[in-house]
């Protein structure tokens, strides 16, 4: 099958011939339809994050199961499904407490001792996050995966994977924001976005989008923002501040940025929360002022949307097929997957929500 591979860390994907084994036990095949072009794989071909080459990388995509292996019986050939990078045992103590996107137990792997699930010219091929999806197909424990509505387009559900799961689980699930509450989203990409749609579907009475580019503010209101701020002048904590006399209740950082984690931090009211999403690169340190927390003022991360993907997923669909959650707004542009750095490299621009591969 065709892959886009990392062979070089920094470097560009490389369009190769990957041979995919079959499936085990408790292993699933997939044919993948779409996988969106998310920031965190460019944070591992850029070198912020370290990346074992190598690697074909995609983690946000969806497709239809083509054989399943022993022990499985979730899916049979022909189901539609998202795939989701928290892979999750379903028996360790993250698991059995609700917090099965915080499983790490390496028994959704295969071991050393296996074949392994990807290959090329006999030689291992490493699997990014369990899933590989910017590849003709995907071979997977059943844990990744999730079932979905036939009818649900599959282009769009590849952004439920990520991009829209974290964003709308930062808000709804990790922070659990309350309804009537003033909200902050630092940062309009895909992930940012979702937070906004997120406060929205939650009920928040005003939701501030942040970002240094007017364009990207202006999809954020389509997406529910009720005001914007342009960061480019510096000034984005003390408007919000003027804004809301005094700060909002909830913050979140969708950039994955030292200083707009500290933003976010700064721009809250007393008793306030901020919610780091981003990936802010290895070996840097945010700074916050401890007389801060005298005013109750709370940080914390969010791995994935603090999701439970099999539960969230199908209801994020209904709420799409009933118009109420926005993604083919979200779908800056459908590309093959030879043309996956040209996405990557408009990324970097700064001007899309997403861009995805559609396999045909």
């Amino acid at each position: 099958m065709q892959a886009a591979v990392l062979n070089t860390a920094p470097g560009d994907l490389e369009i190769q011939e990957v041979q995919i084994d079959k499936p085990g036990p408790r292993e699933v095949l997939i044919k993948t339809a779409a996988a969106g072009l998310c920031h965190s794989d460019l944070h591992f071909m850029d070198g912020k994050y370290p990346a074992q080459v190598p690697v074909v990388l995609g983690h946000e995509s969806a497709g239809v199961v083509e054989a399943v292996g022993d022990q499985v019986s979730y899916v049979k050939p022909g189901d539609h499904v998202i795939s989701c990078l928290s892979v999750f045992c379903g028996h360790c103590e993250e698991c059995l407490t609700g917090h099965m996107s915080l499983c790490q137990n390496p028994e959704t792997r295969r071991g050393k001792d296996q074949s392994p699930r990807l290959s090329r010219d006999g030689s291992p091929v490493n699997q990014f996050l369990n899933l590989s999806s910017f590849a003709e197909q995907m071979l997977v424990h059943e844990h990744a995966i999730v079932k979905v509505n036939p009818e649900m387009p599959l282009p769009q559900a590849a952004l439920i994977g990520c991009g829209v799961t974290t964003g709308l689980g930062a808000v709804m699930t990790t922070a659990r924001i309350e309804a009537g509450s003033t909200v902050a989203v630092i940062g309009c990409g895909g992930i940012g976005l979702n937070a906004v749609q997120g406060a929205l579907l939650a009920g928040a009475s005003r939701i501030i989008a942040v970002d240094m580019l007017d364009s990207k503010l202006e999809l954020a209101k389509q997406f529910g923002a009720t005001d914007t701020v342009n960061a480019s002048d510096g000034t984005a904590v003390q408007q919000v501040i003027e804004m809301t006399k005094g700060g909002v209740h909830y913050s979140f950082e969708a950039i994955g940025l030292k200083v707009a984690a500290e933003q976010a931090f700064a721009m809250l009211r007393r008793g306030g929360t901020a919610t780091v999403i981003g990936m802010i690169p290895i070996g840097q340190n945010i700074e916050l002022p401890g007389f801060a927390f005298l005013g109750e003022k709370k940080i914390q991360g969010s791995n994935m949307g603090s999701n439970r993907f099999r539960v969230d997923m199908p209801r994020y669909v209904d709420l799409y097929m009933q118009g109420r959650l926005k993604l083919d707004e979200l779908v800056s542009a459908r590309i093959p997957l030879d043309k996956v750095n040209d996405g990557f490299a408009t990324m970097k621009t700064g001007e899309v929500a997403r861009s995805v591969i559609v396999f045909d």
